[in-house]
């Protein structure tokens, strides 16, 4: 059975390293750094630190940890290779039953009401057109700047909330009954937290006014407080349609990539990538904005696949099969989802990895 197959595997140490080395980095992952500056005793020219330089006081909400310190200083999170970035399909899962086609609904009708907010619409640009990119911006054929800019922001926004539902639910329910969770929220909160990422990403490109974040506050109210009760009701269903959001941002950025590419976004053509990407994503210090947008691309695919995944479990007694690993890009990439079938293979060999990993510890 699925919910046997990896309860009674206990998650120590050693399968934390041994996840961490599915991953592929250029950094090494570090639990804890001290951030604490040099002993004056440490330099001859040491001088009192000053109030307004204090890094606890960094101003700007999007500002990363010192820049002396390097290392995860956040959740798990896939790294990704150029090829894997490149090797995203967009693509569909058709909905079958009522629980499923209610989720693909809202969906569309909140992809109608963001596209309005954000007026965004894709006008496919007339063939052998010799229009320019300003021209073909006054006729609404491309977005520029601040409207990619203003649909990403809100994007983010609102895409942050449901793992962190999720998480929390799933841990009062863990809590109420006594018993372990599965691995479910660990996955929950990882996802909640990408995608907040995404956010402070963006927004070192840009300044939000006051109205626009009144929506912001708005929209997340309502959309909190409405996935929270839905989920409460039917918890597959939310993952379902977090599944099929994401196939709509996977869709979004594929676009917006398109663009960027053929140099109808000139303005971010050599714009390099901000220092919280690069040290989040572990990109090249040389790394543009492109290459950033190729990354939250492929956090949105892996999102599309874990939740369709996950919808397709017992969401009351299966196993998380993510909880100690993922799937490279190349599966979650080009496989909408795993099924029930699928997901539980996956879990056997995870936990025939695992216990070979524990095999070459203690022989070592």
């Amino acid at each position: 059975m699925l919910r046997t197959a990896l309860i009674n595997n206990q998650r120590s140490a050693f399968l934390r390293a041994a996840r961490a080395s599915f991953v592929c980095s250029s950094r090494p992952r570090c639990a804890f750094i001290s951030t604490s500056p040099p002993h004056p005793s440490q330099s001859s020219n040491a001088e009192p630190p000053i109030a307004s330089s204090s890094q606890l006081t960094k101003p700007g909400a999007v500002s990363t940890v010192p820049t002396m310190v390097r290392g995860d200083w956040v959740l798990f999170h896939p790294v990704y290779t150029p090829e894997e970035m490149k090797a995203v399909k967009v693509l569909h899962r058709e909905a079958k039953t009522i629980p499923d086609k209610l989720a693909y609904g809202l969906v569309r009708l909140a992809r109608y009401g963001f596209d309005l907010v954000s007026g965004y619409k894709h006008k496919e640009t007339p063939p052998g057109t010799t229009m320019t990119v300003e021209q073909l911006r006054k006729e609404g054929y491309l977005l520029d700047e601040g409207g990619w800019l203003n649909r990403i922001l809100f994007l983010e926004t609102i895409a942050g909330v449901p793992g962190m539902v999720a998480a929390t639910l799933r841990h009062l329910t863990s809590l109420r009954l006594m018993r372990r969770d599965s691995g479910w929220i660990h996955t929950c909160l990882e996802e909640a937290e990408n995608e907040r990422m995404h956010l402070m990403t963006f927004m070192t490109l840009r300044d939000s006014s006051i109205w626009f974040r009144a929506l912001i506050l708005g929209a997340q109210g309502v959309f909190y407080n409405l996935f929270f009760l839905a989920y409460l009701v039917s918890p597959r269903t939310c993952h379902r349609f977090v599944g099929h959001l994401e196939e709509e941002a996977v869709l979004t950025y594929t676009r917006c990539i398109a663009d960027l590419e053929a140099g109808r976004i000139p303005e971010w053509t050599d714009k390099p990538a901000p220092e919280i990407a690069i040290d989040y994503w572990r990109l090249p210090s040389d790394a543009k904005l492109l290459d950033v947008i190729y990354a939250v691309r492929s956090d949105e695919t892996t999102h599309r696949f874990v939740n369709h995944s996950l919808a397709n479990l017992n969401v009351k007694t299966d196993v998380n099969p993510f909880a100690l690993r993922e799937p490279d890009m190349y599966v979650k990439g080009n496989t909408i989802a795993f099924e029930r079938s699928e997901a539980e293979k996956y879990v056997n060999e995870s936990h025939s990895i695992m216990k070979e990993v524990k095999e070459k510890a203690t022989s070592v």
